[in-house]
């Protein structure tokens, strides 16, 4: 258990431990301490282990830094400042560093204006990719005291045998935004360096910086690993905050497509001229060319159109940052981005934040309107603007849960054996030999290798040992075993490995588009939509329609399919998934509308009359049509037919992660139960399993058949030949050095890297255990989807927990399957084809409920369909997500 600071100490009282210069520059600059510095500020000087977790603009960098500055003055004017590093900064982002520079050498030269004159100067430098080798050279000759740089650089900097000595007596580590990283396999990463850097530097006390995030207690175990205390500054909650959930047009159902558009970019302008600065959030770089595009037109008559910019990762980075400036000096008015604007970068002063759809986690949430009201008294505003009714009631559950700080847990990956490999390869270079044990227990200090089986661990090592034997495929050992000894040692190659490979962020690749018939080529994808496809998808490139045949490396071959419906829509890789814990809320608000009046709706979830009415008569539609809401007690599984196939839609909401890995399983076994292939459609509130023609089972059969023991393996059979796992396997041998992107002077294309990468899949397959095959299944299983939801889900069911009701077959899908039917053809920006469909399937069910009433034999549910014989025939099943 890790202490939480229950009593913030006065302000006075901190300031009495700071030294008088950086008191006196303190009370001059901010007059008192916020509510995380009151808080960090004296547990850092008694030399403990921090968490600090509070929102933007609240002031818990300098709450980290200002107790180190603190003691590096007081030797400064000792004049026992020695040239090594003392203190060493961890940021996620290169130009966080930049920030980070300003941010403190501002301060440092406030400081300095105060104290006497000959004073020993603090020194602050960053080492990233991007510092040049004259500087590194410098950083050698004349150390900071101050390191600040990233989670890759500082890796590298521990295996470089020079720099390595200026780090052997690091006093402090700041890991700053580790809510980003701790979800990803950079994090994992992150705490395998620290671990590293204490066998070299001894125990440093660890500080960690952190937006909104939960649980605490188990961040505070990722930051300080095995046995290490880490105390919880909770100031999460420090700043005021207002979220309000707005819908554009009364009628959100029957407006079209135009007037909703219309009322969307109106009600942005008017919120626009209510306020100063306006950073707006959409879900996608997509949308957010086009909103910033269709904003600069709305605001041009106004002399605004100039005022306006657009903010995302495909930006350069010389264009982010000019973006960045401008709205720091208050020469913008409005910025439009997806997540590139998420993180703590100073941006100076915005007083709202817009978010057009759904962030889909309350975290996420609470980041994004965190990041208006830059200061401590200065209210976090954001206002959501919903687009349909799905939107409105998933949006009205997250503003509640967030302004009642219910939070969703961090998922963290657990046991990632490519990172271990790297880990291990490092050990060799900074120790030159290593005892096998001390390189376990290292591991196995790091948070994410608490559980690590220890087998797994002696795979990699024998993987890395060369015990495999792939030097056929050109896989050489990255370093020696020697058993007798039971030692690791350092391979002469292999530092040119590391230096040029290491990391874990996939390099994002172009995929080309060929016409498999003609050989010519279509244009190009993003290889994160690539991984998505299955043989049989139909998707939009250049305004026409194809449909995809299959791939080789890094090109895909499809067909035209004109006139045929998108089952993908172009943007689909970057859509956010709704949160497991979010959107097991939305299935209990389901339920809950149910018996709530629209009133009532409106006050407790702080909606316009007519947002609150809209939800109500969705709810009594799905009741009146398919005699029954589902929820997180009630899972409804409605039997679709259309002329040529039949739908099998499960209203499972659980998160769409956790809908990606078990649709994949039930598809798995329905696929061998009617002996054909089986189409996925997987939406953040259910999914649909499509088969042609209209075999007769009962879905109950498939939900039975997957058990909380056999889930996994039925995911893993159904990953094994998708293009998600082709790719992902290539970036999990990346890691592992098992394909070298860069050696010797030369850099593999990814094209090269792809079909390295799918001619090893062959060999490895056949090999018991292999720890790269195996990653790679568990990357995709625990990180890309959430298979422990899944499980989570199947025991729900098989313990009776949750009731299960099927219906159908139906000739209209139920007002709830309308969503996950239309499966986000469109955004928020592109939402005629959506919108058509949507009003189209409710104006049939409406008909429907009319006549029922009018003929009262006739009902929705129909007898389940009996299981045939005949359809009993095993075969192989290719599925996907989409």
């Amino acid at each position: 258990m890790h202490p939480v600071l229950e009593r913030l100490p006065e302000s006075e009282e901190v300031l009495e431990l700071l030294h008088p210069i950086v008191r006196e520059w303190f009370k001059g600059k901010y007059g008192k301490l916020s509510p995380p510095q009151r808080g960090a500020i004296k547990l850092i000087k008694e030399g403990r282990n921090v968490l600090i977790s509070s929102p933007t603009g609240t002031g818990k960098t300098l709450a980290a830094f200002l107790g180190i500055i603190d003691n590096l003055l007081r030797l400064a004017l000792e004049g026992s400042l020695e040239d090594k590093v003392y203190a060493v900064y961890v940021s996620p982002l290169r130009a966080l560093g930049n920030d980070m520079r300003r941010n403190l050498l501002e301060p440092l030269g406030e400081i300095y204006q105060l104290v006497p004159e000959g004073t020993q100067e603090i020194r602050v430098a960053i080492r990233t990719s991007d510092t040049p080798p004259s500087e590194k050279q410098r950083q050698l000759r004349r150390p900071p005291h101050i390191l600040i740089t990233t989670p890759e650089s500082l890796a590298l900097a521990l295996a470089s045998p020079k720099f390595r000595e200026k780090l052997k007596d690091v006093k402090w580590v700041i890991v700053d935004e580790i809510h980003e990283m701790a979800s990803s396999k950079r994090g994992t990463h992150l705490t395998l360096t620290l671990e590293r850097l204490a066998l070299l530097a001894g125990e440093f006390q660890r500080i960690g910086l952190s937006a909104t995030i939960h649980p605490l207690e188990t961040v505070a175990s990722f930051l300080g690993g095995k046995g290490r205390e880490v105390w919880i500054v909770d100031a999460r909650f420090a700043k005021p905050t207002d979220i309000k959930v707005l819908c554009p047009v009364e009628d959100i159902v029957n407006a079209s497509a135009e007037e909703l558009n219309e009322a969307i970019y109106y009600k942005m302008v008017e919120l626009i001229r209510e306020h100063r600065a306006v950073l707006i959030f959409t879900n996608t770089r997509h949308s957010t060319e086009k909103v910033a595009f269709k904003l600069k037109q709305y605001l041009e008559k106004e002399g605004l159109a100039d005022k306006v910019a657009a903010h995302h990762s495909s930006l350069s980075r010389e264009v982010r940052l000019e973006v960045e400036e401008k709205l720091k000096r208050g020469e913008l008015k409005v910025v439009v981005t997806s997540t590139s604007l998420e993180m703590g970068i100073d941006i100076g002063h915005v007083d709202l934040v817009i978010l057009l759809s759904s962030p889909k986690s309350v975290s996420r949430l609470l980041q994004r309107v965190g990041r208006a009201g830059h200061r401590i008294d200065a209210v976090s505003k954001g206002r959501i603007i919903v687009v349909d009714r799905d939107d409105l009631l998933e949006n009205a559950v997250l503003a509640k849960l967030a302004m009642e700080r219910k939070i969703d847990r961090v998922r963290i990956p657990r046991n990632a054996l490519d990172v271990l490999a790297q880990h291990l390869v490092a050990l060799t270079l900074e120790l030159g030999e290593v005892p096998y044990d001390l390189a376990l227990e290292a591991t196995k200090r790091a948070y994410p290798y608490w559980e690590l089986d220890e087998r797994d661990f002696e795979a990699v090592v024998r993987y890395l040992a060369g015990e495999y034997g792939l030097e056929d495929e050109r896989v050489y050992p990255k370093l020696f075993w020697d058993k007798e000894r039971n030692v690791l040692r350092r391979k002469r190659t292999s530092r040119m490995i590391y230096l040029m490979n290491s990391g874990t962020i996939p390099d994002e690749s172009k995929v080309r588009v060929v016409n498999a018939k003609t050989g010519s080529p279509l244009g190009h994808v993003e290889e994160l939509f690539a991984q998505s496809l299955v043989p049989g998808d139909v998707f939009v490139l250049s305004g026409k329609t194809y449909r995809f045949l299959y791939s080789k490396g890094m090109t895909i071959y499809v067909e035209p399919a004109p006139s045929e419906r998108p089952t993908v829509p172009a943007w689909f890789s970057e859509m956010l998934p709704l949160a497991y814990d979010s959107a097991r809320e939305v299935a209990r608000f389901r339920e809950r509308l149910v018996h709530m009046s629209a009133e009532e709706v409106a006050v407790e979830y702080d909606l316009e009359p007519w947002a609150a009415r809209s939800l109500k008569d969705y709810v009594e539609e799905q009741l009146a049509y398919a005699g029954a809401v589902p929820g997180d007690s009630l899972y409804l599984i409605e039997i679709w037919d259309e002329d040529d196939r039949r739908n099998f839609i499960f209203h499972f909401l659980i998160g769409r992660r956790g809908i990606d890995a078990l649709s994949r399983a039930y598809a798995y076994k329905l696929g061998e139960i009617v002996g054909t292939n089986v189409s996925v459609t997987v939406t953040d509130y259910g999914f649909m399993l499509t088969v042609p023609g209209h075999p007769s089972v009962d879905p109950l059969e498939v939900v039975g058949s997957v058990t909380p023991e056999n889930l996994r393996r039925y995911v893993e059979e159904a990953v094994k030949r998708t293009e998600l796992f082709k790719r992902r396997f290539r970036h999990c041998a990346q890691r592992s050095f098992m394909i070298l992107k860069r050696y010797k002077g030369w850099e593999r294309s990814p094209e090269r890297l792809q079909l390295s990468a799918q001619q090893l899949i062959k060999v490895v397959e056949e090999l018991e255990d292999f720890p790269v095959y195996k990653e790679t299944l568990r990357e995709i299983l625990e990180d890309y989807m959430n298979v422990q939801a899944a499980e989570e889900t199947v025991r729900r069911i098989h313990e009776g927990e949750v009731e299960l009701k099927v219906i159908g077959p139906l000739d209209v899908p139920t007002p709830f399957a309308h969503v996950i039917v239309a499966n986000a053809f469109s955004d928020v920006v592109l939402m005629e084809d959506k919108r058509k469909l949507l009003q189209r399937l409710r104006e049939m069910v409406l008909q429907r409920i009319q006549s029922s009433r009018t003929s009262p034999s006739s009902g929705t549910e129909a007898s389940r369909p009996s299981l045939s014989a005949s359809s009993r025939t095993s075969s192989s099943v290719t599925e996907g997500s989409k």
